[in-house]
């Protein structure tokens, strides 16, 4: 059942089965991934391991590993969230936690997948961040994640960690360079995956130590991307700012002020709208996502569940050039230090990585760097790359950057890379 529905009694010795059925991937999240003209809640559901059961005649059989499936039976897991005390069961988890996560991520994902500037909605963004936080971890992978990282096999020993940490990730997105890209002229879409919230980093390709399951590669280092599909045409893509300035240094190495809880603030400001995907940056981005993958993986269409016929693995590293996810760097700026008025006069500052004006470092990273400045060399090889015409923009100075530079700005950015 999904998170979120009336409920009944929680409890083991209960005759209801209400609140047992447990969604890791909402079902009004599928419904995002079903193709306009479907006319019944069903998704081509792929399992990326052999599956077997025992028939009547005691003999192992495999599954089909691939069938069309119905959303309330896809991503989904008897009593996953059940806490258990002895002979006594709760499923406080999935009704007091999941169904005001859900409804708030329901909302959301909705506004970000219509985002347009000037909008600067802080409700939406405030659940929007909860609830991405909350389904990297809820997830079997997530969980299997915590379980390995706090040494334990005590199920409620995790999911408790799992309710504590549930926020977990939301300053870094927040620091974070936020794209949001559109496939609505590809004739792939996304994917939607049993670990929706993914991380990539260039130089740790799946089979690389730190990303076997159930790790993914850290979202504080440099080079890490976190994509969350808002849907079929829309995906948020998030870069850490140390990244999006200089992608010539160590992708492994952690970004400034790395630390998970604290205090931060946000610059709509800065979002970039406006990325066309191309059909072989959408496969790409589905191969990543179901690298990413811990058992299983839905789509619209049977053909977009393998997007490895069009794409190589051994290709990791080089997927658009090196920047398939990059935002456009002509966009960004050195220095953008945030001074947050109250009304009862109170004030707060954050340098461009949380830092607040008594901690050691601030500001220290906002600043260009001495002789050839990263930022420059990036600005002009994507000039070079992609030519006048921005791939995405942000809203600068009360309107959108221009959707294509003048010549003469044009050859000032190709002039910083000589």
């Amino acid at each position: 059942m999904e998170a979120g529905s009336p409920s009944a009694s929680g409890h083991a010795d209960g005759a209801s089965r209400e609140y047992r059925h447990h969604h890791y991937v909402p079902q009004w999240y599928q419904k995002r991934f079903l193709e306009p003209t479907a006319t019944e809640n069903v998704l081509h559901y792929l399992s990326l391991h052999a599956m077997t059961f025992v028939d009547e005649r005691q003999r192992r059989r495999e599954l089909p590993r691939r069938r069309r499936r119905g959303i309330r039976q896809c991503f989904a897991a008897d009593d996953l969230y059940t806490l258990r005390f002895g002979r006594e069961q709760t499923t406080s988890i999935e009704k007091q936690l999941f169904g005001d996560l859900d409804q708030r991520g329901n909302d959301s994902v909705a506004y970000w997948s219509t985002f347009a500037h000037p909008a600067a909605d802080q409700k939406a963004l405030s659940g929007l961040m909860h609830y991405m936080s909350a389904q990297k971890l809820r997830t079997p992978k997530g969980l299997d994640w915590l379980a390995q990282q706090l040494r334990t096999t005590d199920p409620n020993q995790t999911l408790g960690a799992m309710v504590k940490l549930r926020t977990l990730f939301a300053s870094i997105w927040a620091e974070s360079i936020w794209q949001i890209a559109d496939a609505s002229q590809s004739e792939t879409k996304f994917i939607v995956t049993d670990h929706p919230v993914s991380v990539y980093n260039r130089v740790l390709g799946p089979r690389n130590r730190l990303c076997r399951p159930p790790n993914d590669p850290d979202i504080r280092l440099h080079g890490s991307h976190t994509i969350f599909p808002l849907g079929l045409d829309k995906v948020l893509i998030l870069t850490n700012r140390s990244w999006a300035r200089n992608p010539y240094q160590p992708a492994t190495k952690f970004r400034p002020n790395p630390d998970f809880y604290r205090d931060t603030y946000f610059n709509f400001f800065e979002i970039q709208t406006h990325r066309i995907l191309g059909e072989d940056e959408v496969r790409q981005i589905n191969f990543i996502l179901k690298s990413c993958a811990y058992r299983f993986i839905a789509a619209g269409r049977q053909e977009w569940l393998y997007p490895e016929r069009h794409v190589s693995k051994s290709d990791w590293n080089r997927f658009g050039n090196g920047y398939l996810l990059m935002p456009e760097p002509r966009s960004l700026h050195h220095g953008a230090q945030m001074i947050m008025q109250y009304a009862d006069g109170s004030s707060q500052s954050f340098d461009d990585f949380g830092r607040r004006p008594w901690q050691p470092r601030f500001g220290a990273d906002d600043q260009p760097q001495r002789g050839r400045d990263p930022l420059n060399r990036f600005q002009a090889e994507f000039a070079r790359l992609y030519g006048p015409r921005r791939r995405a923009r942000s809203f600068e100075s009360g309107r959108l950057d221009d959707e294509q530079d003048s010549e003469e700005r044009h050859q000032y950015y190709l002039s910083l890379g000589r």
